[in-house]
């Protein structure tokens, strides 16, 4: 996405939760740690991609602007040493939400989509699937681009050695693979579940 339509996206998002004046600096923060040197995958190119999935899906959402927002805070806070990413993006998430004049609710809802992304269960609720379903949109990526994704997954995590990280990468994608759909939504389902088990099966067994 280009800066435009991604400031856009931004101010579309607060103005979907009442709030008149939402802050660019905020907007031009978060862009700052999606280009953290440490990222090569959760980087703003995944951002991007995942905000253009959301412009084309939004209809799906009962609440577009908290999912717009989820997917902005989802992978803010990103340290490859850390286990609690997704805790502290949602965190910060929430604090935003208030201190812009959000209600507490539609904080608390950011709040629990960010913590989704953890993807540690089956996501329940129309704008959880939706949020769910464009942060995966990656492995049904056309073939290069999931080739792509995959060097640089394995390049935030080159410290840890191959013999550790090529097993435990693959268990995770196998995971994936044994759910009984990948995606939730009907039209994500129909244009991405086929070509992300093909990408899977031949990452797991490669």
């Amino acid at each position: 996405m280009t800066p435009e339509a991604l400031r856009a996206n931004w101010i579309a998002a607060w103005h979907a939760l009442d709030v008149a004046s939402p802050d660019i600096a905020l907007c031009d923060e978060l862009q700052r740690r999606y280009a953290q040197p440490q990222r090569h995958y959760h980087t703003m190119q995944h951002l991007g991609e995942c905000l253009a999935w959301f412009e084309r899906e939004k209809a799906l959402a009962e609440r577009p602007g908290e999912v717009a927002l989820a997917l902005w805070f989802h992978d803010a806070i990103y340290d490859v040493h850390a286990h609690d990413n997704e805790a502290r993006s949602a965190d910060w998430a929430r604090e935003a939400l208030l201190e812009a004049g959000a209600d507490v609710a539609a904080a608390d809802r950011v709040h629990a989509l960010v913590m989704a992304t953890r993807h540690d269960a089956v996501p329940e609720g129309r704008d959880a699937e939706l949020l769910i379903d464009i942060d995966l949109s990656i492995l049904g990526a056309e073939r290069e681009r999931f080739d792509e994704y995959e060097r640089q997954v394995h390049a935030e995590y080159a410290f840890v050695p191959d013999e550790v990280r090529l097993p435990r990468r693959r268990a995770i994608l196998q995971r994936f693979l044994d759910r009984e759909a990948i995606y939730a939504t009907p039209r994500m389902h129909a244009l991405l579940e086929a070509r992300a088990r093909a990408n899977l099966q031949r990452s797991v067994s490669g």
